[in-house]
């Protein structure tokens, strides 16, 4: 069986040849490099989001605004307070964009059709598949960990020393259901998240390549359609992740199930709480799927020069 091809090949059409395949191992490989780096360059954001989903106006809120929220964190513990909570996401960030982009070219070598090519309705259910394997396999312990981490560190008396400590006491604590909370949740913002970002990524590679599938795709092009994809992600399924991110909350036990969550947010702060930490997330997105496209292309190209296969 032929290894999948890299993201452009499989998106482009078979005129002009067969598109040159890519071993999964390239994939995974590249997948873990590209999810690392952009996880160092954007956690600021995903922190100030988590923050202020976090901010239940039951409590009553305490920050005004994306801008309050960045001042009082760096006020409260300096500049490094906005990296709170890294170590237990770049854990996770890696083995997440691994198998995210490993299991979307194994399903979409399957996918193709006689001519060679994925279209977007194919790339749709392969980003479907890759955001649930996911979401199971890695990323809902980490956000579970990460969210508990960060709601704790905004405690006046934060109990959690570091992230293997915060690990072994929330596992001693809940066992280790304690790092599967809000899985129904994570499997639906995780699937349908891949499965828009596929599906747009796609669409723009199948016009922007044509019929040509030896043209070379400019990084800042794929910068740009990775950013229109991740925003188009984040319009889509933003009232998942504010569903997700309370059911991993350290008051988690408030709720008995990811409807009844959904039902008592809707109930006791209206609609718009849905959307919460929409524009932070949006920033965040954006600039996360351009970086995580960009890099993958760019390694595997160099993995193609250094590691020959098949």
């Amino acid at each position: 069986m032929s290894a999948p091809r890299t993201l452009a090949a499989a998106a482009a059409p078979g005129g002009g040849g067969r598109a040159k395949l890519t071993h999964p191992g390239k994939a995974i490989l590249a997948g873990g490099i590209a999810g690392g780096i952009e996880i160092c360059i954007t956690f600021p954001t995903e922190y100030v989001k988590t923050q202020l989903q976090l901010d239940e106006k039951a409590n009553p809120p305490r920050y005004r605004s994306i801008g309050h929220c960045v001042k009082l964190t760096v006020q409260d513990h300096g500049v490094r307070g906005l990296y709170r909570g890294l170590s237990s996401l770049l854990y996770g960030s890696i083995p997440k964009s691994a198998v995210r982009f490993g299991v979307f070219e194994v399903l979409s070598n399957y996918a193709k059709d006689s001519s060679g090519k994925l279209d977007s309705k194919r790339s749709l259910i392969c980003g479907l598949g890759a955001g649930v394997a996911e979401a199971v396999a890695i990323v809902c312990p980490m956000e579970t960990i990460k969210v508990k981490f960060i709601h704790d560190q905004s405690s006046l008396n934060p109990k959690y020393r570091g992230f293997f400590h915060g690990v072994r006491e929330i596992v001693r604590e809940q066992g280790l259901r304690g790092t599967y909370q809000g899985l129904t949740a994570t499997v639906l913002k995780q699937g349908s998240n891949q499965a828009i970002r596929f599906f747009v990524m796609t669409s723009f590679r199948n016009w922007y390549l044509g019929d040509n599938t030896h043209r070379e795709m400019n990084p800042f092009i794929t910068a740009a359609f990775g950013a229109v994809a991740g925003a188009a992600s984040v319009f889509g399924n933003t009232p998942l992740d504010v569903i997700k991110t309370r059911m991993q909350g350290l008051e988690a036990h408030k709720y008995k199930s990811t409807l009844d969550c959904a039902y008592q947010i809707l109930k006791n702060e209206g609609p718009l709480a849905f959307y919460k930490g929409t524009v932070p997330r949006l920033g965040r997105v954006c600039l996360d799927v351009a970086i995580v496209f960009v890099i993958y292309e760019e390694v595997v190209k160099v993995l193609n020069r250094v590691w020959k296969t098949a």
